[in-house]
């Protein structure tokens, strides 16, 4: 799963992004922002543990998590939930499960497309909503 360690910079989105955002409960403002902003993410692994750095010209937020265990999460627009990380296939997935009545939980999934590209895919479970985001391989600053 070494592949999809490193420093990632997005690309592009596709044209669901502001619908994904919107269905999982961003407000307006919040998704604004998050159409227009440069995001990265660094991906580490150190044994059993890994870290997620995301990091925006707006905010920032750290992940440090075990394989197959679930923590709380606090999204970088504010919302709770329970998420958990496993590897499925070539894969490093992401669930978030919303901890309040009505939230919607997500599937993230990261995969590596080759050695300079990265998919991350976002699927709003139970709403029929799929959207992708792509990042390329980025010097570490």
């Amino acid at each position: 799963m070494t592949a999809i360690l490193g420093y990632w910079k997005l690309d592009k989105n596709d044209e669901r992004w502001d619908e994904y955002m919107k269905t999982v409960g961003v407000n307006f403002v919040l998704r604004k922002v998050g159409n227009s902003i440069t995001s990265y993410e660094d991906i580490v692994q150190n044994g059993e543990n890994w870290e997620m750095h995301l990091l925006s010209t707006f905010k920032n937020n750290h992940l440090n998590f075990k394989l197959g265990e679930e923590f709380d999460e606090n999204t970088p627009d504010g919302r709770n939930c329970k998420s958990t990380f496993v590897i499925e296939g070539d894969s490093l997935v992401h669930y978030q499960k919303g901890t309040k009545d009505g939230d919607v939980n997500s599937k993230i999934t990261r995969t590596k497309v080759d050695e300079d590209t990265m998919t991350v895919t976002f699927v709003a479970e139970g709403k029929d909503l799929t959207t992708v985001r792509i990042y390329k391989k980025h010097p570490k600053p």
